[in-house]
């Protein structure tokens, strides 16, 4: 049973891992799009914000005040540079488009990952 978790866990990371490689990032546009470029470089790992690598390193509102990660700011920082097993986006995105993720990051987490009808 163990070994079979361990596998389940080491397939997941290798899906992440493979899906943040070799997902295209989104390119700049007029007016960024923040949910739509979270679906395509961060929700494989962080869908609903949740976070399939580090549970406690989440998008929740408790967590993201927890490490200190509640403005735009410093999820900016933290997107663009990247962290740990996070990697960073700075070369793949816009300054605009990461900002863009922060704002639609944040106001998320404001609504507990809840679809909003925008």
């Amino acid at each position: 049973m163990k070994k079979l978790r361990s596998l389940i866990l080491m397939s997941l990371i290798a899906i992440a891992c493979f899906s943040l490689t070799f997902t295209p990032p989104a390119w700049a546009a007029e007016t960024p799009d923040g949910a739509q470029i979270f679906a395509q470089n961060c929700a494989s790992c962080h869908a609903n914000g949740g976070n399939i690598i580090r549970r406690g390193k989440n998008l929740h509102k408790r967590a993201l005040k927890w490490h200190k990660k509640d403005s735009v700011s410093a999820i900016t920082a933290l997107v663009k540079q990247g962290k740990y097993a996070m990697p960073a986006y700075g070369d793949r995105l816009s300054a605009q488009q990461i900002e863009a993720v922060a704002v639609y990051v944040l106001k998320q987490a404001e609504n507990d990952w809840q679809s909003t009808a925008d």
